[in-house]
C-alpha cells in the first residue's frame, strides 16, 4: 500500500511542478493539482478515483459557471427524485467497483505479459562454466570496487522446482553451493573462456 502512496505524491508533484511559476507559491496550487489528479480517469483502472469513492462524476467548477448537460438535467430534478437517483447510483457502485478491479487485473496482465516479452529465459545445462552474483547484504569496505561476481564455476545439476530453476555448482574440488537461483548465475561465453 506504502508504494501506491508514494506514486500518487509523485504524480500529484508532477501536477504542481508544472502549475507553479517558482517554488514559493506551491501550497496555493495544491487544491488545483489534488482536483485535476482525482477527476482524471486513470489507465489501470479506466475510472477516476472520486467516482470509485462517491459513486458519480465530480462537478468541474467550469459546469457551475457553464452549465452543462449534466447539470441542467440535476438542476430540473425535484428533490425527492434527485434522492431517489443518488440512492441508485450508490446502490451501483459496488458493480462499478468490480467493474475496475476486473479492469485493473487486464491491466497488469498487458503490463506483464509487456515485460515478459523483454525477459530471456535463462537455460543451463550441466559442464557450463558460470559466474554467481554477489548479493552485498554487509555492507563492503572496498565499496563500489567490490566484486560483483564470484567464481567460476561449474554446473553439475540442473533441476525445476516451482517454475524455478536451480543448479548445483562445482567448484572442481566440493560442491560449493547445493541449490542457487539461475536468476543469479552468468553463463561464461565460449569465446572467452581460457584453452
Amino acid at each position: 500500500m506504502n508504494g501506491a502512496v508514494e506514486a500518487a505524491n509523485k504524480n500529484i508533484k508532477k501536477i504542481i511542478e508544472k502549475m507553479t511559476v517558482n517554488y514559493k507559491d506551491w501550497h496555493e496550487m495544491l487544491p488545483f493539482a489534488l482536483l485535476a489528479y482525482r477527476t482524471s480517469i486513470r489507465s489501470a483502472t479506466g475510472a477516476t478515483p472520486y467516482s470509485l469513492v462517491y459513486g458519480m462524476e465530480a462537478v468541474l467548477p467550469i459546469e457551475v459557471e457553464i452549465p452543462s448537460m449534466r447539470v441542467l438535467a440535476e438542476s430540473k430534478l425535484k428533490e425527492a427524485e434527485w434522492a431517489k437517483q443518488r440512492y441508485e447510483q450508490l446502490n451501483l457502485i459496488d458493480e462499478r467497483r468490480l467493474t475496475t478491479l476486473c479492469h485493473d487485473q487486464c491491466y497488469q496482465q498487458r503490463m506483464a505479459r509487456a515485460f515478459n516479452k523483454k525477459v530471456r529465459p535463462r537455460e543451463f545445462s550441466p559442464d557450463d562454466l558460470v559466474l554467481r552474483k554477489v548479493l552485498h547484504i554487509a555492507p563492503d569496505s572496498r565499496g563500489k570496487f567490490a566484486y560483483k561476481y564470484d567464481g567460476p564455476f561449474i554446473v553439475k545439476e540442473v533441476f525445476d522446482r516451482g517454475g524455478q530453476s536451480f543448479s548445483m555448482i562445482w567448484t572442481g574440488t566440493r560442491t560449493l553451493f547445493r541449490r542457487i537461483v539461475v536468476s543469479l548465475l552468468w553463463r561464461i561465453p565460449k569465446s572467452l573462456r581460457l584453452p
